[in-house]
């Protein structure tokens, strides 16, 4: 076992063991070789099943990596071109102002429709149709380009609908045909997770929530805004395309994008566009300075203010988290069990990758 391994693991183990925890999965690679595959909990402290590094947890935003990954690979793959109108390929969708947006403003979250429409409920996430028939009719909060606001759950349905429309295709089989089956990870990454792999999710739990803000004019109603373990135990989320949200390992998120780094997924000129700076502004959902690539942020979670990282990832609501960083050579994941409000466990487990990486060798 290396060094780091066996602080991480002894890490997970202490904030399992008081408490803090209960259950987390740690995978780190650097310049393909896995460096650390760390678990430890439980995936039910209902039943006491142990927590395996190959057991699923649903995790949030974290899925965002994985669509965002997709997305291109879609362009890659010549199915879609970033800067062509969105209605090329969904003419509905350009009322109300929208047709000008693009697949550039989709990715960067910038095309104006942060919140899901009223109408559409947890209930109705499962039906593609109905949600996407919603958002084409929506009147967006901003032009198109105009500024930037975390796209909650909107992000993967505008993308997984610009992918069916060009490839007659849902995301949860270019995931498996294109990411999943060729690295070796089935069972690792889900969107739709098939009714037989159910039984084998870790099943989430949730630490008490301080209140939030009551105010009728926010942008995200409270269950965008605000995970649930309800929302990501119910068998029917589980089972439904859902590609703003996702169902991983700590393992698979880090093999993904370490495929990304090695130039396994996407070739070179791609992998800059990923950490390359293409809109930066004030979230118009958070008030919070945003700085994105095209499909993910830039910057890692933790990073000190004077490093000019080229990281880029998600994290995911209830304190998951996963990114590449290509200046090092990174890829992260980690997930967890326990929602929080907070990442101080994402924080408390980089600290000591960090520390690890910049001992002299």
């Amino acid at each position: 076992m290396s060094e780091l391994q066996d602080r991480i693991q002894r890490h997970l183990d202490a904030l399992v063991g008081s408490g803090a925890e209960s259950g987390v999965q740690v995978a780190v690679y650097q310049h393909a070789a896995l460096i650390v595959d760390a678990v430890a909990g439980t995936a039910d402290v209902a039943t006491g099943r142990p927590l395996t590094s190959g057991t699923p947890i649903f995790s949030f935003s974290t899925g965002k990596n994985v669509s965002a990954t997709l997305a291109h690979l879609l362009v890659a793959r010549g199915f879609l071109d970033v800067d062509s109108p969105v209605t090329d390929l969904w003419p509905e969708f350009g009322v109300h102002g929208k047709a000008t947006a693009t697949l550039r403003h989709v990715l960067t979250h910038t095309v104006g429709l942060p919140a899901m429409p009223r109408e559409i409920t947890p209930r109705e996430l499962p039906d593609w149709s109905r949600v996407c028939e919603s958002l084409a009719a929506a009147e967006p909060c901003w032009r198109p380009g105009a500024a930037v606001g975390y796209h909650s759950y909107t992000f993967g349905y505008l993308v997984g609908e610009l992918a069916r429309r060009a490839t007659g295709r849902p995301m949860h089989e270019l995931l498996r045909e294109w990411i999943t089956a060729p690295l070796g990870l089935d069972g690792q990454l889900y969107f739709a997770a098939p009714e037989q792999a159910l039984p084998g999710l870790a099943r989430l739990e949730q630490r008490p929530w301080p209140p939030g803000p009551d105010d009728e004019d926010a942008i995200l109603a409270p269950w965008e805004s605000r995970p649930s373990a309800d929302f990501g135990n119910s068998s029917e989320i589980l089972r439904a395309d859902i590609p703003s949200v996702g169902i991983a390992t700590a393992h698979g998120l880090a093999a993904m994008y370490d495929a990304v780094l090695q130039g396994t997924l996407v070739d070179p000129a791609r992998l800059a566009q990923l950490s390359a700076p293409a809109f930066e502004g004030t979230d118009q959902v958070f008030g919070t300075p945003a700085r994105m690539a095209l499909g993910v942020p830039i910057g890692r979670i933790g990073a000190p203010a004077e490093e000019n990282s080229v990281a880029f990832g998600w994290p995911g609501g209830g304190g998951s988290y996963a990114y590449a960083d290509p200046a090092r050579g990174i890829a992260f994941a980690l997930t967890k069990t326990r929602l929080v409000p907070d990442f101080d466990t994402v924080l408390s487990v980089t600290a000591i990758l960090a520390d690890h990486l910049a001992a002299p060798r």
